[in-house]
């Protein structure tokens, strides 16, 4: 298989929107993508026709648009670092959902995946540990809401006003 690391985000974008399509139509079409991605038909053709050469898709004009097994992998892949971003931006962060997804889809292009595993390590431990109760809002969160509580404290100097939320 092709290294991830050759594709460019908007290729990844093309697989990533092929394998949704996908999963719900069973197959997509130039069209589909086009709607999906919000571009024109013109940019999904050169796009599929990349993808085609690299292996990815199975592409002829006018049919119907499959990933080949090397194109489902790292479509999968692609989701999978999304998923795991967005999940973490919402679920520790605090993040609303529509401006994680977003956020989600920009960083998912270049963050390593060895990050990527520690955000999920993280995730799973914020949520699971038995020993640790931490949430965004008596954490981090409350600080940004709140500023630090304890006027003696002396290690932080920051306010409320000081944070951008």
């Amino acid at each position: 298989m092709k290294e991830l690391k050759n594709l460019t985000a908007s290729q990844e974008d093309y697989l990533e929107a092929i394998y949704h399509i996908s999963a719900e139509k069973m197959a997509a079409r130039a069209k589909d993508i086009s709607i999906y991605l919000d571009v024109r038909a013109s940019s999904v053709t050169g796009a599929l026709r990349i993808l085609g050469k690299l292996g990815l898709v199975n592409y002829a004009p006018y049919d119907l648009i499959t990933l080949t097994d090397n194109g489902r992998l790292a479509a999968e892949d692609i989701v999978s670092r999304h998923t795991a971003l967005e999940h973490f931006l919402v679920h520790v962060l605090g993040v609303d959902k529509k401006e994680a997804d977003d956020a989600a889809c920009k960083m998912e292009h270049s963050v390593p995946k060895s990050i990527i595993e520690r955000f999920v390590k993280y995730a799973e431990y914020v949520e699971k540990c038995p020993k640790g109760g931490i949430t965004w809002e008596s954490g981090f969160g409350y600080f940004c809401k709140h500023g630090c509580a304890d006027e003696e404290c002396g290690a932080c100097s920051l306010g409320p006003a000081d944070i951008k939320k």
